[in-house]
């Protein structure tokens, strides 16, 4: 395969294991790192597929001779970017496509309706934070009933959400169903989507990972996330708020109907 490079072109039959090349970046005008990041980005775009794992660090710097610090910054850098992903006990790897986090959803829902790509994780009663309890309308104190769900792209965790109900949003759900867990949360969602829903209102923000999400989405307390909040209305009230955290290196911002998967190949070309 042909890589680019400034001033330098390498063609070299690629294995699995060579298809990064041999380019010599030590003649590019431009800080090394960031010359090699842009090779590896145009590897990764045309000659790997999604989860593939990288020749380690040793055979990367020998091929581009570079020195490992500077192969590591480029490595860095386009895990910032979202297109690469380091897996423990896996290696480096290429991460899957965007997911877009939709802003302006023509067609709302609730959660839980058919052809949603979130899974339930468990349910329990819980106290809300304030801001999400003025939300509510809810008194302060009042437990309600506290959905969690992730999202999932190519198995990797990319969205952990708290969707909170309270109990009179959900009048039929029986005393006798089960007291937590999946089938809890299951019960929760059904008897959402037989509201009527009037309307849904949506923001999102940059924030940091909480404990609890940091852990679902293999990310330290701390990391910077995109915090996706929606209010669900019916009956000229909220009957659910859900605050869902997105690891801001695997999301996009969307609108409308785009709020589908975007490759990374049409990012890097927006």
């Amino acid at each position: 395969m042909t890589l680019p490079a400034v001033g330098h072109r390498v063609t070299e039959t690629a294995t699995a294991e060579d298809r990064v090349g041999t380019t010599r970046v030590d003649t590019a005008a431009e800080p090394k790192y960031w010359h090699l990041k842009t090779v590896l980005s145009e590897a990764l775009e045309t000659e790997f597929t999604v989860g593939e794992v990288l020749p380690n660090e040793r055979e990367l710097a020998a091929r581009f001779n570079v020195a490992r610090a500077t192969l590591r910054q480029a490595l860095e850098q386009l895990e910032l970017e979202g297109r690469l992903q380091r897996r423990r006990g896996v290696g480096t790897t290429v991460a899957p496509p965007r997911v877009g986090v939709s802003v302006m959803e023509e067609r709302p829902a609730w959660p839980g309706a058919d052809g949603e790509a979130w899974q339930t994780v468990d349910c329990a009663d819980s106290t809300p934070l304030p801001a999400v309890a003025r939300l509510l309308g809810t008194a302060a104190g009042e437990r309600v009933h506290t959905v969690r769900r992730t999202r999932l792209s190519y198995g990797v965790a990319v969205a952990a959400e708290s969707l909170y109900v309270p109990a009179a949003s959900v009048p039929g759900l029986s005393s006798i169903a089960a007291s937590g867990g999946p089938a809890r949360a299951r019960a929760v969602l059904r008897e959402l989507n037989r509201l009527e829903l009037q309307g849904q209102e949506r923001s999102v923000e940059l924030g940091s990972a909480r404990a609890d999400d940091a852990r679902q989405l293999d990310r330290l307390p701390g990391a910077p996330v995109l915090v996706v909040t929606s209010r669900y209305r019916s009956a000229d009230r909220t009957a659910a708020v859900a605050v869902a955290t997105y690891r801001a290196d695997t999301c996009r911002l969307t609108f409308g109907e785009s709020g589908g998967l975007v490759h990374q190949q049409d990012l890097a070309a927006s």
